[in-house]
């Protein structure tokens, strides 16, 4: 066993100190909780963020997506049968429909910079052709 000291700029209390003396911080555990759980709160809205944004690149096809397109199909179906519009009825005049349109059409790809999400209901949808009958267009 090799007992030498090596220089050290402080003075040495143990070279070999035992675990449950070891504090990360050196300070009681508040700071640390409190940095833990702002990390979770980031980690948690980045993992939200993340999720939707992929969701998103489905619906936009920038990945694979027939599945969604499956289920486009079938809720629209449903919906035409009941006679009702398939992005919902909003309350806001026209003028603001396009607004909120132009501001959330392909907001998700700008998500580093500023989220923002489309809650509001309006008729500016673009699709693809076949993913909705000719007629219904």
């Amino acid at each position: 066993m090799n007992n030498k000291l090596h220089k050290a700029p402080y003075p040495i209390i143990d070279t070999d100190p035992i675990f449950k003396k070891y504090q990360p911080t050196g300070n009681t555990g508040k700071p640390l909780i409190r940095a833990m759980k702002v990390s979770a709160g980031v980690t948690g809205m980045t993992g939200f963020l993340l999720a939707y944004q992929l969701v998103c690149m489905r619906f936009v096809g920038m990945t694979e997506n027939s599945r969604e397109i499956k289920k486009y199909r079938i809720e629209y179906a449903k919906l035409k049968a009941q006679g009702k519009p398939m992005h919902g009825v909003s309350s806001l005049p026209l003028s603001m429909q396009r607004t909120a349109a132009a501001y959330s059409t392909w907001a998700f790809l700008n998500f580093d910079v500023f989220p923002m999400f489309n809650f509001v209901n309006h008729p500016y949808h673009g699709q693809s052709e076949g993913v909705i009958p000719e007629e219904d267009r």
